[in-house]
């Protein structure tokens, strides 16, 4: 009970205490301080030694002061040159006058002839030199952490930036330090000024060099006012032009947006940007329309240092953002050749670059898509239709060289996807790509071609952190109609059927043709069942009596295809036959020989067997010989010498009838067994 009576003393008197006016409690505690206070009794009343202390504070401060006054900066221009020098490894010298204003709610800076010297690396070229800074800050913003320039006037700069091969940048401070790609943050600049500016550039791994005038005005009688960077150079050997205009300063503030127009040229491909730092003097944020237009998008390497792949003549634009070391084209849309292109990139500038991009085409121009092999585009003038050679003339293979060195310095993942497909010999009908770079492995996953009637899938990985890249293959062709091949005659299809394959190599190449020149692995294709028109069926066997009379007699007959298998084991990039036959209905036909893929070559030979008796047979191998562009087909003339010969000689020994004998097959050939053959093939 008395527990509880004392709880609601304390409770009663908190409330009590609530209700007390703000005011009230205030008196209170100054009452209680001049009774209390010993420090505000001393200043109230001070004695000697108080009185003493507060006059030598006073007479120091005053001192102070006084010195600050009358004190001549320059003193201090050889120690803190010699300071400065010693903290980042160059040469930084005040050579001129130092005038420092202290005294004012906003301090000021004087700064005359400034040198700032190159890394020990770059010492045939100053990183700067300054003929005059003017500066000041406002001393509440700085009282309150933060940095406010109402001027920053600079005269004469003349900026020499050096980046090396190796990566080194002579303006870095700290060399050691990775460069997060966030961007430059510069704090309040109320009124720039720059007066006959230069800034010089030279990015010797790219081969590019600048040479720029930079202007800031805030008024000007021919209303040229605002920030103007203007300048040219070269890259990689072509000329390069560059300019960048944005508004005035005067007045600026942090949370108004800071327009801008910038235009660079160079490499084949020009970038047109306009748009507005969202937070001013955060270099690191902004947002802009963005048209990049050119011959290739594989030169914007050389300007953004973004890996990407052969193209024919392009245009996109769409909306570039920044968001301090992420960089994003969204919402893009264009042309590339005579293919529709949109979709999404984006850029992690991190100390490793990364970029992740998804892109799609309502409509895909094939030979648009066969320029990423290295082949030399041509696209009309209206951009309808692309033409593209991929391979040297008499050459099916691409020689294109794939730029290793390229693919070594980002990481990255692609998704492509194209909808539909202009008519093409092929029959292709949707694309759908994937890629995924890692440490200079680029793995493609998938490759997918879908047709008319069946589809190409596969996988294949790259290996670029060699010398010489090392490729693996593995592509699966399923369902593919052979009268897509083997276009009709006369209305009517000479072989039909559905054609499965695969194709499994390995090896060592810079290009797709060097690749198949040194590979290792198998080739192979199969056809489970189908139909051929009897005449060449026969001819398998070089059936005079029969194949030449349907031939000449125009019978459109089909021979059934049991089975066809050609199965070849790839060694040194030579595909040499390990299976290779062709089973109908009439003929049983069982090849040999091989194909050369560094030379791009056939030497192949058919043999033909007759399941049923004939009375006229020519036995003869058919031969196919000569380029993959071009092959040519024959007969093994010395085989039919040969058998005339035996005919010649039944005929003089026995009797001219029996020389017929040597011309009668009497069709004693089996069926294949298309199961195990169908099989055994990879």
């Amino acid at each position: 009970m008395a527990r509880t009576l004392k709880w609601k003393d304390i409770w009663s008197g908190v409330r009590e205490r609530a209700l007390v006016p703000a005011g009230a409690r205030a008196r209170d505690w100054r009452d209680w301080i001049r009774q209390n206070d010993p420090v505000y009794a001393a200043a109230r009343h001070p004695g000697a030694a108080e009185k003493w202390a507060a006059s030598v504070t006073l007479l120091l401060i005053a001192a102070v002061v006084v010195f600050l006054m009358l004190f001549d900066w320059n003193w201090l221009r050889g120690p803190i040159g010699r300071w400065a020098s010693a903290k980042y490894d160059r040469e930084i010298a005040l050579r001129g006058d130092l005038d420092v204003k202290l005294f004012s709610w906003t301090p000021s800076v004087v700064v005359n002839d400034l040198k700032f010297g190159g890394p020990d690396w770059a010492r045939e070229a100053d990183t700067a030199n300054v003929q005059r800074i003017d500066a000041s800050v406002r001393l509440r913003k700085l009282f309150a952490g933060q940095i406010e320039m109402p001027l920053l006037s600079v005269t004469r700069p003349d900026v020499v930036l050096i980046a090396a091969e190796d990566g080194r940048k002579s303006w870095a401070l700290e060399p050691d330090k990775p460069d997060t790609g966030e961007g430059m943050k510069l704090p309040v600049i109320q009124q720039l000024i720059i007066t006959d500016g230069r800034i010089r550039f030279d990015e010797q791994r790219r081969g590019l060099t600048l040479d720029a005038t930079v202007t800031a005005r805030e008024t000007a009688n021919d209303g040229d006012a605002g920030f103007v960077l203007d300048g040219s150079g070269a890259l990689n050997g072509s000329p390069l032009t560059l300019r960048i205009e944005g508004g005035p300063f005067i007045n600026i503030r942090r949370n108004r947006p800071y327009n801008f127009e910038a235009v660079l040229s160079g490499a084949g491909s020009r970038l047109t940007a306009d748009g507005a730092i969202t937070r001013p003097f955060d270099l690191g944020r902004f947002n802009a329309t963005l048209t990049l237009e050119g011959q290739n998008l594989a030169d914007l390497y050389l300007l953004t240092g973004v890996t990407l792949p052969n193209t024919p003549r392009y245009r996109l634009a769409g909306a570039l953002s920044r968001d301090e070391r992420i960089w994003s084209f969204k919402d893009f849309d264009g042309r590339v050749g005579a293919s529709d292109l949109s979709g999404e990139v984006r850029v992690d500038a991190a100390e490793r670059l990364r970029v992740d991009a998804d892109l799609t085409s309502r409509r895909l121009d094939l030979d648009d898509l066969l320029a990423v092999l290295g082949g030399r585009p041509q696209t009309n003038a209206a951009a309808t239709d692309t033409e593209t050679t991929v391979a040297a003339p008499g050459r099916l293979l691409p020689d294109a060289t794939l730029q290793v060195e390229r693919l070594r310095t980002m990481d990255g993942t692609l998704k492509y996807r194209a909808a539909a497909v202009k008519a093409n010999d092929f029959d292709v009908r949707a694309v759908n790509l994937g890629a995924d770079l890692k440490d200079g492995v680029l793995a493609l996953n998938p490759v997918s071609f879908a047709f008319n009637r069946g589809e190409l899938n596969g996988t294949a990985r790259i290996n670029a952190t060699r010398e010489t890249p090392y490729s693996n293959v593995d592509f699966r062709l399923s369902g593919y109609p052979l009268d897509s091949i083997i276009p009709a005659r006369n209305g009517a299809a000479p072989v039909t059927g559905r054609a499965l394959g695969r194709a499994r190599l390995e090896g060592p190449g810079a290009s797709i043709h060097d690749f198949a020149a040194a590979s290792k692995g198998s080739l192979s294709v199969v056809v489970p069942q189908g139909e051929m028109r009897a005449a060449f069926a026969e001819l398998l066997g070089i059936n005079a009596s029969a194949g030449l009379l349907k031939l000449l007699s125009g019978d459109q007959s089909k021979a059934d295809i049991r089975c066809a298998v050609a199965d070849f084991n790839v060694a040194g990039g030579t595909a040499t036959a390990r299976t290779f036959v062709v089973d109908t209905d009439v003929v049983l036909a069982k090849g040999s020989g091989s194909i050369d893929l560094g030379a791009e070559t056939l030497n192949l030979r058919i043999d033909g067997e007759s399941k049923k008796p004939r009375l006229l047979r020519v036995w003869a191998p058919i031969t196919v010989n000569g380029p993959l562009t071009a092959p040519r087909v024959g007969v093994d003339v010395g085989a039919v010498v040969s058998q005339g010969g035996l005919a010649g000689l039944l005929g003089a020994v026995v009797a001219p009838v029996t020389a017929l004998f040597a011309f009668v097959d009497p069709g004693l050939a089996e069926d294949a067994d298309c199961g195990r053959l169908i099989a055994s093939a990879r």
